[in-house]
């Protein structure tokens, strides 16, 4: 195992070594190896190494020390013109510090490849927020001990930029209308803060409109002007001499399957070169996230208008273990799995996992194929089972097995579609104090559900989404049942960065369960609010109530708003907070109606993220302003805990 470390102050990152006589140190066996540009050197003989620094002053950047023991992260730290707070940071890059609790994970531990891909991460994140010439200056491990370290990632942020003026310059023979729809969006954009995603989305729309023409020898490139805050760009579009690929070579995949690799590449051979389209295949081929690192080669062909592309891979272990516990107001929780992202080199995925809280236990099997048959559809299985006991809050008690097969593919840019089919085996058992139309649902029930999942996707990045917006639409529709429910799901919610740091939101959340035979809804079909859309509410005790048992109703809505507040508790690390608005509704009984209500529920508050030392603490303080006379009011709500 080697890992990067500093041993005192008189070590500086990026300067060279300069030894007067660094051949004597290699044989005297402080030093086994260094590279070519003499940076970097193999530390054999550390407290040799120690007292030779100290003597002779020598400077160097960087000390990879040989050792066959794990170095421990004990503490990861962000210095320089960060902007941000340690926590959000921590979010972004892959390395973590070393738990107790996390003795499964590999992420705890000094990795050069990681600490590399940390850095890379951590600029991507920053160049999305504006900051175009963000520095990572270093990154280092300091010694704590003999075995552990603290990792420190230099950042130097730089002032924020904004789009200027945004243009495509096009050869002479392509057709300005093709591209009339960019202007529209060059005008949204003049004025927002920079984001490299935006400029990657610009590409991507000219690589669409440009193949769609026919416009198959270009090459894009992009020239940027940065004048006082803003940051003019031209898009350049100029026609190359027109290329064939002759060949396409892999090296590397020693796992996984050349036919997983090639369904990620977006020509083929024989095909006219395209220098976009060449970029894009290497990402697919990177987002695949089976390979350490992906590079690309472009050589000339035996024929004089031929190319031929290399892509060489390095691969990585893609299998992990996890497990993880948790307390909190709602009770208590335990989980574990194993999960497999290329199994066998297929590009399968395989997830199987088990969670157990005081009220339920489930376990899942989900085998995903994402290129099934070569082609670009995902085939997608899923076996579960679970005992949902909600004996003292609903007066029942539910056993359900399940299996459903499915399909996902891209229909159009940013929608996806999704079909499946579920097969539901079920029995429920009613509390005898429970109301007697109650008790005439026990008993068992077999369901057949035809799914369609539409999920339209805008957001500016799946993970730390700072502006866009996604929509989802679910719909179950009963073919062989016993109550022939009808189940509706549709869910939108936008992001929008008001101003430095801060990030708000809006969600919308509506969802129905309806028999279409007019029969009643069995118990475990039925809708309740989630504690998370409600807050200020016990889950699962708001609502129509029949006797003691709450019933959950035909109709649920939700509007959730939040804003985070980066001033409050500014120099405390590792806490996030947040002010929140949930409104929501439950009404619809259709085996009584008399114990509907239509009460608009509503509450305020402030929530906490704090990630301590033994793990993730989440908390909320939550007003009700509005409530029903049954429904049961949590003003405190708060849940610790971890993966590991």
């Amino acid at each position: 195992m080697e890992f990067i470390k500093y041993i005192n102050s008189k070590c500086f990152h990026s300067r060279p070594i300069r030894f007067k006589n660094i051949k004597s140190l290699f044989s005297k066996g402080v030093f086994t190896t260094r590279n070519n540009d003499n940076e970097n050197i193999i530390v054999c003989d550390l407290e040799t190494a120690q007292s030779l620094f100290g003597l002779k002053g020598n400077m160097f950047s960087e000390i990879y020390l040989a050792s066959d023991d794990k170095a421990k992260i004990k503490k990861i730290t962000f210095i320089g013109n960060k902007i941000y707070k340690d926590q959000k940071l921590k979010r972004v890059i892959v390395s973590e510090e070393y738990k107790f609790w996390k003795f499964l994970s590999g992420k705890k531990f000094l990795n050069e490849a990681m600490i590399k891909y940390d850095k890379r991460l951590l600029k991507n994140f920053y160049l999305n927020k504006g900051y175009f010439n963000v520095v990572i200056n270093s990154s280092f491990a300091k010694m704590i001990n003999d075995q552990e370290f603290e990792l420190i990632f230099n950042i130097e942020a730089n002032p924020k930029l904004y789009f200027g003026k945004l243009k495509i310059d096009l050869p002479t023979d392509f057709s300005q209308s093709n591209y009339e729809s960019l202007d529209k969006f060059f005008d949204k954009l003049e004025n927002e803060p920079y984001s490299l995603y935006r400029v990657e989305t610009i590409l991507e729309k000219i690589e669409n409109i440009t193949v769609n023409e026919q416009y198959e020898s270009i090459k894009a490139t992009v020239e940027e002007t940065i004048i006082d805050n803003k940051i003019n760009i031209t898009f350049n579009i100029e026609e190359t001499e027109k290329m064939f690929i002759e060949r396409i070579n892999i090296f590397g995949n020693n796992i996984t399957k050349e036919s997983v690799i090639r369904n990620q590449i977006e020509i083929d051979e024989g095909d006219p070169f395209n220098e976009i389209l060449y970029a894009k295949s290497l990402n697919n081929i990177k987002a695949l996230n089976f390979f350490k690192s992906v590079e690309g080669e472009v050589l000339d062909g035996n024929e004089f208008n031929s190319k031929i592309i290399n892509i060489s891979l390095v691969e990585k272990a893609t299998g992990e273990i996890f497990a993880g516990v948790g307390t909190g107001t709602s009770g208590s929780n335990l989980s574990f799995g194993v999960k497999e992202n290329n199994y066998l080199g297929t590009g399968v995925l395989v997830d199987s996992n088990l969670s157990l809280s005081e009220t339920r236990v489930k376990g899942r099997l989900f085998i995903s194929n994402p290129n099934y048959k070569n082609s670009d559809k995902s085939l997608n299985l899923n076996l579960e089972s679970s005992i949902d006991d909600r004996l003292s809050t609903s007066g029942y008690k539910s056993n359900v097995t399940g299996v459903s097969l499915g399909t996902n593919f891209e229909y159009l840019d940013d929608l996806r579609f999704g079909l499946s089919s579920k097969n539901l085996t079920e029995k429920i058992t009613v509390d005898s104090k429970a109301s007697e139309k109650q008790r005439k649902q026990e008993g068992n029930y077999f369901d057949n559900f035809l799914g369609m999942d539409f999920n339209y996707d805008k957001r500016n990045q799946k993970f730390q989404t700072t502006s866009g917006f996604f929509s989802r639409y679910l719909v179950d529709i009963p073919i062989v049942s016993d109550t022939n429910t009808l189940k509706n799901t549709y869910n939108y919610k936008i992001f929008k960065e008001l101003y430095d740091q801060n990030v708000s939101t809006i969600s919308f959340l509506l969802k129905s369960s309806n028999s279409i035979s007019g029969d009643n809804v069995k118990l475990s079909e039925r809708l309740y609010i989630p504690g998370s859309r409600l807050r200020g509410f016990e889950a699962g005790k708001v609502g129509p109530k029949d006797g003691s048992d709450y019933v959950g109703g035909n109709y649920i809505s939700t509007i959730n708003a939040t804003s985070t507040v980066p001033n409050i508790l500014e120099n405390v690390q590792n806490v996030d907070v947040v002010m929140f608005a949930d409104f929501g509704n439950i009404w619809g009984v259709d085996y009584n109606s008399s114990l509907e209500t239509d009460e608009i529920r509503s509450s305020v508050g402030l929530g906490i993220d704090w990630l301590t030392q033994i793990g993730p603490l989440t908390f909320s303080l939550a007003y009700p302003i509005a409530k029903a006379e049954s429904d049961i009011t949590e003003t405190f709500r708060f849940n610790l805990g971890t993966s590991f």
